[in-house]
């Protein structure tokens, strides 16, 4: 029976099929867990399902590309999910309207205020040149942010790991420190709170965010949207400003 199970594992291991069904299943029961403790942070289902796979991986000896060749399928789909954040906007576009400007300029300073912390602190502490630069766009999305690392010499590599640490740690902090700064749960707190952690903690804040509340998920793919185009644009012209 063990022997028989060994065999099933190599065969499944080595299967592209294996990526793809190790992170349903690993996604499905961390969704409800967090359900289960009413969507506490600690049960995020992103840093559980990476925690669980990373483990699994590692405990199996399964090499990430094979991992990978099954779990592109999920990778693919995060486009068409990015897309989708756009209904709730479109739904609340008549108050869009009215606060576009206020939104601009608050995603601007929160953006900026994000890269120039992150890129203090790593100086403060003595970190290398390259790595301060690719701490620079850990609030944008891990995709954006590597090809923005890429053009202001940053690590590509570096900048998706500090933006996915970014986003897990804004999701497991936000309850705490919204709480903390006593910020309403209202319609507009919530909107306010999802604004502000889509800003800081990209899309694994925005999915946070729409877990709790429906405001608070559409201001946060509006401040993650907003994040991205900003980032893409200004950031590397702010660093060819200041390296020139």
């Amino acid at each position: 029976m063990a022997n028989n199970f060994v065999e099933l594992w190599v065969y499944l291991s080595s299967a592209p099929l294996f990526g793809l069904t190790a992170t349903l299943a690993v996604y499905v029961m961390a969704q409800a867990m967090s359900v289960r403790y009413g969507h506490a942070p600690w049960a995020n289902p992103v840093m559980l399902s990476v925690i669980v796979l990373a483990g699994l991986l590692l405990a199996t000896g399964t090499a990430y590309p094979t991992y990978f060749a099954g779990a592109q399928f999920i990778h693919f789909l995060l486009g068409p999910a990015v897309v989708a954040l756009g209904w709730p906007l479109w739904q609340r576009r008549a108050a869009l309207r009215a606060r576009w400007g206020r939104l601009v300029v608050a995603s601007l300073a929160g953006g900026t205020a994000a890269a120039a912390s992150a890129v203090g602190l790593g100086w403060a502490l003595g970190l290398p040149g390259d790595v301060l630069l690719s701490l620079a766009p850990k609030s944008v999305t891990a995709p954006v942010a590597m090809g923005v690392a890429a053009q202001i010499g940053g690590v590509p590599a570096l900048a998706a790991v500090f933006a996915a640490l970014t986003g897990m740690v804004g999701a497991l902090s936000a309850r705490w420190l919204f709480g903390l700064l006593r910020l309403p749960t209202d319609p507009e707190g919530m909107a306010l709170r999802g604004f502000a952690l889509g800003t800081a903690s990209h899309g694994i804040g925005a999915a946070h965010a729409l877990q709790v509340h429906a405001d608070a998920g559409a201001y946060a793919g509006l401040a993650l949207g907003l994040q991205v185009v900003l980032a893409a644009v200004l950031m590397p012209l702010a660093f060819r400003w200041l390296g020139g």
